[in-house]
């Protein structure tokens, strides 16, 4: 695995905007957004599409929490999969049994969040191409064709945090270090 050197640059104005915001928002900032920040379009378009995801995808935050656990398990990073195990348990309520189940890669134990963690890791694994029968089971679930694309745009999100992390390597955050986690 590939790991940059990152230079020791001056922060461009964008980047230190957001880390200013998230510093506001979250009381830090995290060593994931300093690596992505070394790029401003790269942490930029992340901010940008995490945000809509968060606003406009059609989930819940428990939901949410289930598309990003899913994607960063099915992507191996280790530092999303702490993280969005963190926030889950702490900001969005997700039952810790469900956490657990996905970052052992096991059954969720609830059928709902089952049949979104499955389409989501399947959808993500074989680069959106799945089978109908897929599909037609999570629409079985309760959720809707426009599900299936907010799932979409969750794992394009995600994919872009897990591949930054794949090469900058960031240090787990103090926050995050009791949900360390490696598949």
């Amino acid at each position: 695995m590939a790991h940059l050197k990152l230079e020791n640059n001056p922060v461009s104005p964008i980047s230190q905007a957001i880390f200013d915001n998230t510093q506001k928002t979250l009381g830090f900032v995290p060593n994931m957004y300093k690596g992505m920040g070394q790029n401003p379009a790269l942490l930029d378009i992340y901010i940008y599409g995490y945000n809509s995801f968060r606003a406009n995808s059609g989930f819940n935050s428990v939901e949410q929490e289930v598309v990003f656990l899913s994607v960063a398990y099915e992507n191996n990073c280790e530092y999303c999969t702490a993280a969005h195990s963190f926030i889950a348990d702490k900001m969005s309520k997700v039952p810790t049994e469900v956490t657990n189940a996905i970052r052992d890669g096991k059954e969720v134990p609830d059928l709902k969040l089952a049949a979104l963690s499955k389409l989501t890791r399947s959808l993500t694994a074989n680069r959106g191409n799945v089978a109908q029968e897929e599909v037609d089971a999570f629409l079985a679930a309760g959720y809707t064709e426009t599900h299936v694309l907010g799932i979409i745009a969750g794992i394009a999100v995600k994919t872009i945090s897990n591949y930054s992390n794949h090469n900058t390597n960031p240090e787990l955050d103090d926050a995050f270090a009791g949900r360390a986690w490696k598949k």
